[in-house]
């Protein structure tokens, strides 16, 4: 206990300056550039506390002594993962953000940028380019799903100071029409290093347009230690994903001009091109990084006012017994001998405070994901299909299987453990194994091994106030993707314009040269069939860039990007016989869908953000601007607008209650947005060769009152208010929902 001493008056003064800004040495692997550089343990305004290899810790959550529960500890910081080396980035807590709540559970995302199949949960696809992930992603048919599925890139592990549950309701119409969505999410410390924790959602939503109905069930499970030495996250996601499938309407006039039919229909007894069809994907994954710092200590060197002062020589000889002390007040040699020694044996019992500077990270990760996908129809519409390759038109059973392990093993020369040490140097080499199984039309599964290996570098400063950057480099060496290439580099820059405001830039380089995924390459099914092994190499460069001033409020997005062989799904329609060629309606056409390649493609998209206030008037917009060289293969809204007023104010006898009251717009101009192909789960550009459908022009209102007291949140919205005859869809044929109303409900239990 005694040998505790020494560092007791320093904690106490760091606790003292808990409202100072955090500074932290950033030694635990993290691209975080939050934080500034220093090379003393301190604690943030919540409480957290840094150790020497840079983790950031609670001071213990032993709550056994909190009988009160106004006197139960909160306060918890959150990070993300990037899943190649397991670096730790820091990360908001959105999971709890009060602002705008009623956004949360929008399909259409936070600024209306996504188009979507009118349910909740649906396939979705960002009008934004630049929004869009455009990396090459093995398991195809889960990209759509980003509204719901949970993955690692985006999953938050938290460090808590009590255990912590937030259960969350979101509600909808009723039982004929309407959705639901229930989420839990329980995070826990078990030491000062170690937590875990667990995410259930599930997500039913019957539709408001026939043979709509979703259900989705997601489950995560994390658990983390960050110790000087050793750091370890262990991720486990398992989704189960089914979606009804109702092809689109059969005629937009059902929307746009109901007269014309001689009668008006409910959404629910619209006809539509599909029923009895599903679509189902079951996916699984396991995530495992860990490191082993190799490093030395070294004591700290504490400034004079956090140095324990030495006691006086009354109090070294208060503790000697009263014999002892009188002999000594009369010999003044035995006095001061008696002093020094007392007081070298109060310095022996002194621990220095020493901190551990990690030199060298050994890293490696593990990465297993596996997928089960279906497509199910019965009784299918005559003519619906191009083509039929096998089997029973009207029993389709497509079934596809993707599995996926990836190890990776780095060694890192880590950042800051010396003033020459200006930046951190990783090496890494990658095995990738991957195997599909696709229907051969003979009853059985074809099976596709391919195993891949790389190697790459990179570069990164995360240290300092004002300027961080990171470069990497990838290159592989064997297997179907030899010859690849990846290279990504990032800068940011924080420049103080006076008293005014902080100025905030980013800019983003990459350049990718690679092998079309998978599914591009190989997918077999009844009614879709390609294997096309000379597809030639995507090539994309891209540049992208933000500024961003905090308080004004103003946040401007730049991108350019050069995509040579660009690779995407189009639609291959065919005209019935007797039909009319000017003919839009889909069941005009039998429908086929293949991966198409174009020379090249130039976008450039510029996003300009900007927050006004006054006392309690808030406006906030967003205006995109945005232009593809090639409309066939890549079309975009030249324009897509998103508008916020709201009255925010605080009432009550405290002023406890957050009130936030106010009205929302999403706008994009018309062009031929992409269709939606059921068959292979993906969104297709239309078929240029016959007439397209132009979606937008058409503002999407709604309304809402969002309330915070406390731990609790509370929203009441009205969407697409102004529904009415109009053409209100999102993507060809399918229409928008006419105006619901919606309700959530979200806690926060600490105990």
């Amino acid at each position: 206990m005694t040998k505790r001493l020494y560092i007791l008056p320093f904690l106490f003064c760091i606790l003292l300056q808990a409202n100072a800004q955090t500074h932290r040495v950033n030694r635990d692997g993290s691209n975080a550039t939050l934080y500034d550089d220093g090379d003393t343990y301190l604690v943030s305004e919540s409480g957290t506390y840094v150790d020497g290899a840079g983790n950031r810790t609670t001071w213990g959550r032993d709550t056994t002594k909190f009988r009160n529960l106004k006197n139960i500890p909160i306060g918890q910081f959150q990070w993300v993962l990037e899943p190649r080396l397991g670096t730790v980035i820091d990360a908001e807590n959105n999971d709890t953000v009060v602002h705008d709540f009623y956004k949360w559970n929008a399909t259409d995302g936070y600024t209306g940028e996504y188009n979507y199949l009118a349910n909740i949960g649906s396939p979705r696809l960002s009008r934004l380019y630049f929004n869009r992930d455009n990396t090459s992603d093995e398991f195809l048919f889960l990209q759509p799903f980003s509204f719901f599925r949970g993955s690692l890139q985006d999953f938050r592990f938290t460090n808590t100071k009590s255990p912590i549950t937030n259960l969350a309701y979101h509600s909808c119409g009723n039982r004929q029409t309407g959705e639901d969505r229930i989420r839990g999410y329980f995070a826990t410390n078990i030491n000062k290093l170690a937590g875990f924790g667990f995410k259930i959602d599930y997500n039913y939503g019957v539709g408001y347009y026939y043979a709509q109905p979703n259900s989705m069930f997601g489950s995560t499970f994390y658990g983390y230690y960050r110790g000087e030495r050793y750091n370890i996250h262990a991720y486990a996601g398992i989704n189960h994903m089914k979606m009804g499938e109702n092809g689109g309407i059969e005629d937009d006039r059902y929307i746009e001009d109901p007269l014309s039919l001689g009668q008006s229909y409910s959404p629910g007894n619209i006809p539509t091109m599909l029923s009895s069809t599903w679509n189902r994907n079951h996916e699984q994954h396991f995530y495992l990084s860990h490191r082993y710092n190799i490093g030395y200590t070294r004591i700290v060197e504490l400034p004079d006012s956090l140095k324990p002062i030495p006691p006086s020589p009354s109090t070294l000889l208060f503790d000697l017994p009263d014999s002892v002390q009188a002999v000594l007040r009369e010999d003044t040699l035995a006095r001061r001998l008696a002093i020094d020694s007392l007081m070298q044996r109060w310095k022996d019992e002194q621990i220095v405070p020493k901190e551990f500077i990690p030199v060298t990270s050994i890293i490696h990760t593990f990465d297993l994901s596996n997928l089960k996908h279906e497509y199910l129809s019965h009784s299918t519409t005559k003519n619906y299909y191009t083509n039929n390759y096998f089997g029973d038109i009207n029993e389709i059973a497509d079934l596809t299987r993707a599995f996926s392990v990836r190890n990776t093993f780095g060694i890192a020369l880590r950042e800051g453990f010396n003033k020459w040490a200006q930046m951190g140097i990783t090496l890494f080499g990658t095995h990738k194994l991957r195997s599909y199984k696709l229907m051969d039309g003979q009853g059985d599964m074809a099976r596709y091994t391919e195993n891949d290996v790389s190697v790459g570098g990179e570069v990164a400063r995360t240290q300092g106030k004002r300027f961080h950057y990171n470069a990497s480099g990838e290159v592989w060496l064997i297997g179907e993707h030899v010859g690849d290439l990846k290279i990504d580099g990032k800068t940011d820059l924080k420049l103080a314009l006076g008293r005014i405001d902080t100025l905030l830039a980013d800019v983003h380089v990459g350049y990718m040269h690679q092998v079309p995924s998978f599914f591009f390459r190989h997918y077999h099914s009844q009614t879709s069939w390609w294997d096309n092994d000379d597809l030639s190499r995507e090539i994309r460069f891209k540049v992208d860039g933000m500024l961003r001033l905090g308080k004004l409020g103003t946040r401007l997005n730049v991108g350019f990007e050069n995509v040579s062989n660009y690779t995407y799904f189009g639609m291959q329609n065919t005209l019935l016989e007797g039909k009319k060629a000017e003919s839009t309606m889909p069941t005009d056409y039998s429908h086929a869908v293949s991966p198409m390649q174009t020379g090249s493609v130039q976008v450039f998209g510029a996003t300009l953000a900007q927050d006004i206030k006054w006392k309690f008037i808030h406006l906030d917009s967003q205006v995109s601007f945005q232009t593809s060289s090639n409309q066939d293969a890549l079309p975009l809204p030249k324009l897509n607008i998103y508008t916020n007023f709201y009255l925010l104010f605080r009432m009550g006898i405290a002023k406890i209650l957050r009130v936030q009251i106010g009205a929302d717009m999403r706008f994009f101009t018309s062009y031929y947005a992409p269709d939606y192909s059921p068959s292979i789960q993906q969104f297709a550009v239309q078929d240029p060769s016959h007439e397209r459908i132009k979606i937008g022009s058409y503002p999407i209102i709604g309304a809402y009152a969002n309330l915070h007291l406390k731990h609790c949140r509370i929203y009441v919205s009205a969407r697409h208010v102004n529904a009415g005859e109009g053409h209100s869809f999102l993507v060809p044929h399918y229409p928008i929902n006419p105006m619901t109303i919606h309700f959530g409900l979200s806690w926060n239990f600490f105990n």
